[in-house]
């Protein structure tokens, strides 16, 4: 199968990087679609810690091409710090490897202000964004005055495209945000600058990536955020700006929805939410102790973006497998919740009227619904060593049993740690 789309089936933070990373070895190409630099994959190799947030997973294998599609709201500063954070690390980033859409829109300061500005003006009603601009940049996108990577290459389109967009947004930040307006020379010094450094990189990716697949090629297309935070699918309006699963492959990499051969989604083994919004199985995760805490404690996670902790919601996977067509799922940090006595999942939502499996069909209903628990038998052993799925403790099998059973998706794979090579495979293979 020459084309995979992996993505995240719960609220992000899903170890989609690592997953992502693993299964590049056997990638031709690792695409990019959506999101910006608000997402964050974090891959561990060898014991060092690469952190990603625009170049795709697969820049740590050589001979891989990465590509940043036209779907996704690129920051060129935020890029190109990145790209130069990794060749200091002696990962050779070129034209080569990494290559971006020339149609993907371009997140300028005046994004970032704005961006910030408006969530504290939202006081109680603040969203959780990242303050990086990507909301702005996708609402201009959708209001057609933004600037794509194309637009910026072009001094006659860059100059007439950026002084439009500054003589509407440096009202806004005058009249409404009382921040000082943005000098359009200055603007203009600073992205030229950008630009051609970013010059090298840019192509036709659509193009690229169709052609390749005709070849035989074979194309991993990689999720930025998880599906619960899909603008359309998630809990609106705490979400993100983009089509976060498979279904945003086909807009935002410029591919043919047909020719998109598998689907694999990817859940811990508990939950975590990346933002604000409604999280049914939340935990107290920051009083020391307690399971929350020792799930945020031992599974790390509060570090590439944001980190609630709570037990896995069965309701939620279920519903993003299901509107992704997902043919499997894998399952990480399973090591995590080794040493608790009893581990608690949601099967069911109580909601006015009685008790369903079903995701509520109103996103905002979320916050009002009561999560059924039940229970399963814990274990203590260590499993960040474990390689066959055999040799895992008879608990944590019945517990992975389990999930299969109440999501109703086979389980493809599991991960014992942050390590690349600490995984187990279950089942067919993803290639």
């Amino acid at each position: 199968m020459p084309s995979l789309s992996v993505f995240g089936a719960q609220w992000g933070d899903e170890g989609k990087g690592k997953l992502i990373d693993l299964l590049a070895q056997d990638a031709d190409y690792v695409v990019r679609y959506q999101g910006g630099a608000n997402a964050g994959h974090t891959v561990v190799v060898g014991g060092q810690k690469y952190v990603l947030h625009l170049v795709p997973s697969g820049i740590l294998h050589p001979a891989k091409v990465n590509v940043i599609g036209n779907g996704v709201a690129v920051d060129p500063i935020k890029l190109l710090e990145e790209i130069e954070g990794l060749r200091a690390r002696g990962i050779v980033v070129d034209g080569k490897n990494l290559r971006l859409s020339a149609g993907a829109h371009v997140i300028f300061e005046h994004h970032r202000l704005i961006d910030q500005c408006a969530e504290r003006w939202r006081g109680e009603g603040r969203i959780g964004t990242t303050g990086r601009g990507i909301g702005p940049c996708y609402a201009d996108k959708a209001a057609r005055t933004g600037l794509r990577v194309c637009d910026l290459l072009d001094p006659s389109t860059r100059r007439a495209r950026l002084r439009a967009a500054l003589a509407e947004k440096n009202e806004l930040l005058l009249q409404v945000h009382k921040e000082k307006a943005l000098d359009l020379e200055g603007q203009l010094d600073q992205y030229t600058a950008l630009a051609e450094r970013l010059r090298p990189l840019v192509g036709d990716t659509g193009k690229e990536v169709r052609a390749a697949y005709r070849a035989g090629k074979r194309i991993l297309f990689e999720g930025a955020q998880g599906a619960l935070l899909d603008i359309d699918a998630g809990t609106y309006p705490f979400v993100t700006s983009s089509n976060t699963g498979p279904d945003g492959i086909a807009a935002g990499a410029s591919f043919p929805p047909r020719q998109l051969d598998q689907i694999l989604g990817i859940a811990k083994a508990y939950c975590t939410r990346v933002g604000g919004g409604p999280f049914p199985t939340e935990l107290d995760w920051e009083k020391e102790g307690t399971p929350g805490w020792h799930m945020s404690t031992v599974g790390a996670e509060k570090g590439v973006t944001t980190g609630r902790c709570g037990w896995f919601d069965a309701v939620a996977v279920r519903y993003a497998l299901d509107i992704a067509g997902a043919d499997g799922w894998i399952v990480t940090n399973l090591d995590v919740l080794t040493g608790f006595p009893e581990i608690r999942a949601a099967v069911r939502y109580r909601v006015a009227g009685g008790e369903t499996r079903d995701w509520p069909a109103e996103a905002s209903s979320v916050e009002r619904v009561e999560p059924v628990l039940t229970s399963r038998p814990g274990w203590t052993e260590d499993i960040t060593g474990v390689r066959r799925y055999e040799d895992l403790p008879a608990a944590a099998r019945a517990y992975v049993e389990w999930l299969e059973m109440e999501v109703g998706t086979p389980i493809r794979m599991l991960s014992v740690g942050p390590d690349r090579s600490q995984v187990i495979a279950r089942g067919l293979k993803p290639w």
